[in-house]
């Protein structure tokens, strides 16, 4: 038998509350924020990809000696596509960010993490958050062509 302590919760594994757990805790906690960060770059390169495509064929339909495109809508519907898609990238990405944080505080696995009641925050959420709405907003700027 071990000589750490075995705390046996609800969940499916038996923590022990030592160095190396809480350690091994904190690596994914860090992976976690990093497959955040990664999903808002991600995020954000398809929304203003999206909005530039947009931009760019406007432009191009106004320059002087340019031939009429052959599906002219071609364009916008796929710049909206993709600002949808970054969107809904950060929304689903938010969520499931939310989720396995709680499951990391919360159960067996609050011994080890070593956190208060309030935890830990970081700026990803509210980041997330005011991209979502930004995206938004270029999304209706791009359908009702405000831009």
């Amino acid at each position: 038998m071990s000589d750490q302590p075995v705390i046996r919760g609800s969940d499916r594994f038996d923590v022990n509350a030592t160095a190396q757990s809480h350690f091994a805790w904190l690596r994914t906690r860090l992976a976690v924020e990093r497959t955040m960060m990664a999903w808002v770059r991600t995020a954000v390169s398809l929304i203003g990809f999206g909005f530039a495509i947009v931009q760019f064929f406007d432009r191009l339909e106004q320059m002087p000696g340019a031939s009429p495109a052959r599906y002219p809508g071609v364009a916008h519907y796929l710049g909206l596509a993709l600002i949808f898609c970054g969107v809904m990238a950060l929304v689903i990405s938010l969520w499931d960010y939310r989720w396995t944080n709680r499951y990391l505080s919360g159960g067996s696995f609050a011994a080890i993490a070593g956190l208060t009641t309030g935890g830990k925050q970081t700026p990803v959420i509210a980041t997330s958050i005011l991209l979502a709405v930004i995206g938004t907003f270029a999304f209706f700027a791009v359908l009702l062509r405000l831009v």
